[in-house]
């Protein structure tokens, strides 16, 4: 089928290339920033005023997660069949409504099935979105490409910041009860981005090669340690993301300096995600994914050894230089080692396994916390499968 939206051609190397791929990473933004990550900042307002344990906290997590596996396991099929940009768009649309719904109702199922359409919606939004930012300029060099790339990507660590700035001043004012303000304040916020997400996908150019809509066993096979590796990877990350802010407010900390540290790892986010496009591309394949995990490791353990107002914050700057980066990672080593025609179903491919890592890090982390009674012992969970994570990256192997 082909996409209802028109394109505008794009002049090679031009800064419009940089403006559109500023547009399209309010996908990201949306996808990661909003509709995962800013709900461990809602996490500890909700489990008061719902009356959660961790697990279910971890749960609420674990299907959006899901949600997401059924996403990025569909994302190459909605883009053959709808085309890249509509499902691109639609997704977004609908990612922003399950935002505003998420504010409206307090039942556990209720949202729980929110947070799994919500995950699949942002998911098709993020996969598409990377294919849709790799083609902004088809036939620019790899450094070129890589920067594109890591532009869309900075959209997660603005909807970081984003959310750091609207939801704990919400919060401060209405207490434990203003989490579904939240939720319905980022709502109006991607449903408004639809605008300038709209004109930026006009102008992406149609890709040359029509996406096939699956991977090929082959390939899939070449690329198992990569599998293995990314969903290592996503469970790792999460756990800390999900359970960090309630760390940190359980240690005595008040909502501001919280807030701080959700700010500074989303700024970090934002210019690591640019430094690493750069180094990831002069890396081998499986090489660059391996550092990102180590460093990302590196950024876990501040809070966990020494739990501290300064700790924390050379965790936020560490950890949030560098998580985003595992994305563009695999996305990098797709365009070098992969056709084009095969991009999309290889991204969504090897997000199903990213997010196969996401919906079981939270739940293994927040078990690890009940029974011990403490998050602090759940989090170690991020370290462990950080350096498992990176041993099977170092075992993909470049073309021959």
């Amino acid at each position: 089928m082909i996409s209802i939206i028109d394109t505008v051609p794009l002049r090679r190397g031009s800064t419009s290339e940089i403006f559109v791929a500023i547009g399209l990473s309010i996908g990201a933004a949306v996808s990661l920033g909003f509709s995962r990550f800013a709900y461990a900042l809602l996490l500890p307002a909700m489990r008061e005023s719902l009356h959660w344990t961790y697990v279910e906290a971890g749960g609420m997590n674990t299907a959006n997660a899901v949600g997401y596996v059924i996403g990025a396991a569909a994302g190459a099929w909605f883009s053959k069949r709808l085309g890249i940009k509509t499902s691109f768009l639609v997704s977004l649309a609908l990612s922003g409504q399950v935002l505003l719904l998420t504010g409206l109702v307090d039942s556990y199922n209720v949202l729980m099935l929110l947070r799994f359409i919500g995950g699949l919606t942002t998911a098709v939004t993020f996969v598409v979105g990377v294919s849709l930012a790799a083609g902004v300029a088809p036939d620019a060099s790899p450094a070129r490409s890589s920067l594109l790339l890591a532009i869309y990507i900075t959209g997660v660590g603005s909807g970081i910041v984003i959310s750091g700035l609207l939801i704990p001043p919400i919060l401060a004012k209405l207490g434990a009860s203003g989490w579904e303000h939240g939720w319905l304040y980022m709502g109006f916020i991607a449903i408004l981005a639809m605008v300038p997400a709209i004109a930026a996908t006009r102008a992406v150019p149609e890709q040359l090669s029509p996406d096939s809509g699956v991977l090929p066993m082959k390939e899939a096979a070449f690329l198992w340690p990569t599998f293995i590796s990314y969903a290592l990877f996503g469970a790792g990350y999460v756990s800390y993301m999900t359970f960090i802010i309630v760390l940190i407010r359980q240690s005595g900390s008040s909502a501001l300096y919280a807030a701080g540290f959700w700010i500074v790892l989303g700024m970090a986010s934002v210019i690591g995600t640019l430094l690493w496009g750069r180094v990831l591309t002069k890396m081998r394949e499986g090489v660059g994914a391996g550092v990102v995990a180590i460093v990302v490791l590196f950024g876990t353990l501040p809070t966990l050894i020494w739990p501290s107002l300064s700790a924390a914050f050379v965790s936020a700057i560490i950890f949030g230089g560098s998580f985003m980066a595992g994305p563009t990672a695999v996305t990098v080593m797709v365009r070098k080692l992969l056709a084009p025609k095969i991009w999309t179903a290889a991204i969504s491919a090897l997000t199903v396994a990213f997010a196969v890592g996401q919906a079981v890090g939270p739940l293994l982390s927040g078990y690890v916390s009940d029974m011990t009674g403490s998050v602090s012992a759940g989090l170690w969970i991020s370290p462990v499968l950080l350096i498992a994570s990176a041993i099977a990256a170092v075992c993909q192997k470049a073309r021959q």
